[in-house]
């Protein structure tokens, strides 16, 4: 079942949109709505569904510059819209598929298999990876197999202090103050690191549970080793405390 997230800044054209869903209801549901950007972006931060149907004109924050605030994007995401001159703007931003309100029940169908291959996509790359890490594991328990440019680096897990998402991109911080990036989302690194060694603290941010300098309970921070900050997500702080 996928899982779907709506922002659009018009109480009436969620309503809509949820109704039109609805008739897809052993496919795809509604698990949150926000008509409220800033509170959909705080909800983002921390959940992450399969999709995000996104209207592009609101009065605060638009679409796009929602998607550019948006700091992990581990899902896919629709553009909504009554008006057709944006479909060229929602490919560069990487939308899967664009929807011109009123939106049209076949129109929606279609877009509805483009999510289930994407996510299908994503769901057999974090297979690959992780049968590559556990043939791996066979002969080093501590390393990890990560494939970048071409070529199969084997890190060993002390080496990594922390990772940090950039939307469809992660950047591994290494212990020699060296980086990696992968052009992999943090989900699918989040699948090949070994769950006693790793933790994921905030939806941009996975760290090692070894390189913790010190936790700053009253603001919600952990030191690294590297003396980087990274924030603890209020809904991962119990998790995180039973990990310690």
């Amino acid at each position: 079942m996928l899982k779907a997230v709506i922002v659009d800044d018009e109480p009436k054209a969620i309503q809509s949109l949820i109704w039109e869903l609805s008739n897809f209801s052993q496919e795809i549901e509604v698990i949150s709505s926000f008509s409220n950007p800033d509170e959909a972006l705080l909800f983002l931060e921390s959940n992450t569904p399969d999709c995000l149907f996104l209207d592009v004109q609101m009065p605060t924050i638009g679409g796009f510059q929602f998607l550019e605030q948006l700091k992990n994007k581990d899902f896919a995401v629709v553009i909504t819209t009554a008006y057709d001159e944006y479909a060229i703007k929602a490919l560069k931003h990487e939308a899967i598929d664009y929807l011109l309100k009123p939106i049209d029940s076949d129109d929606l169908r279609e877009c509805i298999i483009k999510i289930q291959k994407y996510s299908d996509r994503t769901i057999n790359s974090i297979k690959l990876e992780r049968m590559l890490t556990n043939f791996n594991s066979q002969f080093d328990k501590k390393k990890i197999t990560i494939n970048t440019d071409g070529k199969l680096l084997f890190l060993d897990v002390d080496d990594i202090v922390y990772i940090e998402s950039d939307g469809n991109y992660s950047t591994l911080f290494l212990q020699n103050q060296k980086k990696i990036v992968l052009t992999k989302k943090l989900k699918e690194v989040d699948a090949i690191l070994p769950e006693h060694y790793f933790f994921r603290i905030h939806n941009s941010y996975i760290i090692n549970l070894n390189k913790i300098k010190a936790f700053i309970k009253n603001e919600g921070y952990v030191i690294m080793d590297s003396d980087q900050k990274i924030p603890v997500a209020r809904q991962r702080k119990s998790d995180f405390l039973e990990k310690l």
